[in-house]
C-alpha cells in the first residue's frame, strides 16, 4: 500500500496498490463519518461497510469500491472539513485526489465503459464542440436547437444516446460571438492611472456560452484602473480530462498551458479566471501533474475575478470605486461554488457585492454539477436532489437578485428555481450602470 497522489509515482496507477489504499482510507473513513452530508460517496461507503458485522472496509468489492469512486464529485469539501489531510495529520487522508488517483487507474487499467469513454470523449473536447458551435450562422442556430430543446424531448435523447448528456438536465446555449473575438474588435481604452496589469484566461463557459461575463469583467476591471489583455492561452484548462481520470491527455493540456501562462506572467501580468473550478486547475492541479517553477509561478500569480479586485481595493495605494449610480438591489441571495471555498481566499465575492451597499444572503449547498459531473446520463439522478436543495435555500432566502461565480452552477440554479442568476462581475457591472451587451 502506497499512499502517494504524485501521478508520476510509479505505483499510481498500480491496480493492487491502489485498491489496498483505497481500503485504508475507506475504513478511516467509515470511523469519523465527518463527511456523511456533503455527497452520496460517503453514506454510500458506510452502508455498505455497516453491512458486515466486523465493519471492516476490506470486505469490499472491487464493484462496490468504483460505486464510492462514481459518485465523488470532486467537490473538494473533503479539505474544508476533513481533520486528517495531508497538512494537519499524519495518515495523510486526501479524499479527491485518492478518487483521481483510483480514476486514473481505472483508466489505465481499460476498466470504464466503452459507454462511459465515449463521455468521456464527447465532454473532454470543449474547445473543438465550442468552436464548432460558436461559428455562426445556421451553424449556432442548430446548436443552440439541440442543447436548448426541451428537457426529455426527443432530441435530447438522441444527444444522451450518443454524447451521454443527460436528457432532463437544462444545459447552458452558446452565443453568437465568442469572448476572445469581442475582445480584439473592441475598442481599446487609454487608461489614465493604472492600478493593475491582468490576462484574462476566459474559460470555456465565458468564451463560448457566456461571454457576457467577461465583457463585464473587462469594463469592471478597467472603470478601475486595471489594464487588461488575454493570456497567451485560452484553451480549456484540462479539468473534463482529469476529471474522467484520463491522466495523459489532461497532463498533456497541462503541460501546454503552463507553459504559455508562465510565459504571459513574465510579461508582468497576473492572471484572472472567471469560473471557479478551472481558477481551482490553474491553482493546485498545474502543480501536482505538471510540477516545476513553471507550475508554481502560474499558481501564484492566478486569482478569481472577485479576489483580484478586493485585492487591488485592499493594497496600500490602490482602491476600487465604490460611487454606485447604477441599480443596486436591497438584498443578494450569493451562492458560493464549492470549487471556490476550496481554494481558501475567503468569500470575496460576497465582499465585493458588499461594496454596492446590497445586503447580501448567503447560501453554501453544493450545486451537484461540479464540472461536468452532474451533466452525465448516469449521474442525474444522484445530482438532480442536490441542486433542490440548492433551489430551496435560495427561495428561503428570497434576495431580489440572485448571484453566483460558476456559470454551470447557476444552470442548475436557474433549472431548478426559474431565476437567472448573475455572475457577480455582472451585478457590478450594474451597479456602476454599465449597460450589458448582447451576447
Amino acid at each position: 500500500m502506497t499512499i502517494t497522489y504524485d501521478p508520476k509515482h510509479p505505483l499510481y496507477t498500480d491496480e493492487a496498490d491502489v485498491r489496498e489504499e483505497l481500503t485504508r482510507v475507506y475504513d478511516l473513513c467509515h470511523g469519523c463519518r465527518l463527511c456523511f452530508k456533503f455527497c452520496t460517496s460517503f453514506p454510500t461507503l458506510f452502508e455498505m461497510i455497516d453491512q458486515h458485522d466486523d465493519q471492516d472496509a476490506g470486505r469490499l468489492t472491487p464493484a462496490q469500491q468504483d460505486q464510492v469512486i462514481d459518485e465523488c464529485f470532486q467537490c473538494k469539501l473533503c479539505y474544508i472539513n476533513c481533520p486528517y489531510i495531508p497538512e494537519l495529520h499524519e495518515w495523510a487522508l486526501d479524499f479527491p485526489r485518492l478518487m483521481l488517483r483510483a480514476d486514473a487507474m481505472r483508466h489505465a487499467n481499460k476498466q470504464i465503459p466503452v459507454r462511459s469513454r465515449a463521455t468521456n470523449n464527447a465532454m473532454g473536447r470543449t474547445d473543438l464542440m465550442g468552436k464548432a458551435a460558436t461559428i455562426g450562422g445556421p451553424v449556432t442556430t442548430l446548436a443552440n436547437k439541440a442543447v436548448g430543446a426541451k428537457p426529455g424531448s426527443l432530441v435530447r435523447k438522441v444527444i444522451e444516446k450518443t454524447a451521454g448528456v443527460s436528457s432532463v438536465r437544462l444545459l447552458p446555449p452558446y452565443a453568437k460571438q465568442r469572448f476572445t473575438t469581442w475582445f480584439a474588435k473592441r475598442p481599446k481604452l487609454r487608461i489614465a492611472k493604472r492600478q493593475g496589469r491582468v490576462a484574462i484566461f476566459p474559460t470555456c463557459l465565458v468564451e463560448y456560452q457566456q461571454p457576457q461575463i467577461g465583457h463585464d469583467l473587462v469594463k469592471v476591471y478597467e472603470r478601475n484602473g486595471i489594464e487588461c489583455s488575454l493570456a497567451d492561452t485560452t484553451a480549456c484548462c484540462g479539468a473534463p480530462w482529469l476529471h474522467s481520470g484520463d491522466v495523459k491527455q489532461f497532463t498533456k493540456v497541462a503541460e501546454a498551458n503552463v507553459k504559455a501562462l508562465a510565459a504571459t506572467v513574465r510579461k508582468g501580468h497576473d492572471i484572472v479566471v472567471p469560473q471557479p473550478t478551472c481558477g481551482y486547475v490553474l491553482k493546485k492541479d498545474y502543480i501536482d501533474y505538471v510540477g516545476g517553477d513553471d507550475a508554481k509561478l502560474v499558481a501564484e500569480h492566478t486569482y478569481d475575478a472577485a479576489e483580484y479586485l478586493m485585492k487591488v481595493h485592499k493594497a496600500e495605494g490602490t482602491s476600487l470605486d465604490t460611487e454606485f449610480p447604477g441599480f443596486v438591489p436591497a438584498t443578494v441571495t450569493y451562492h458560493t461554488p464549492c470549487h471556490l471555498k476550496a481554494q481558501n481566499i475567503g468569500l470575496k465575492s460576497r465582499d465585493l457585492i458588499k461594496l454596492t451597499g446590497a445586503k447580501v444572503k448567503l447560501v453554501q449547498q453544493c450545486s451537484g454539477i461540479d464540472g461536468m459531473w452532474g451533466l452525465r446520463a448516469e449521474n442525474a439522478e444522484l445530482s438532480i436532489p442536490i441542486g433542490r436543495k440548492l433551489a430551496d435555500e435560495i427561495q428561503r432566502a428570497g434576495g431580489d437578485v440572485v448571484a453566483g461565480d460558476c456559470h454551470l452552477a447557476n444552470t442548475a440554479i436557474n433549472e431548478q428555481t426559474g431565476e437567472e442568476p448573475m455572475h457577480p462581475l455582472q451585478l457590478l457591472a450594474r451597479a456602476y450602470g454599465i449597460a450589458e451587451e448582447e451576447a
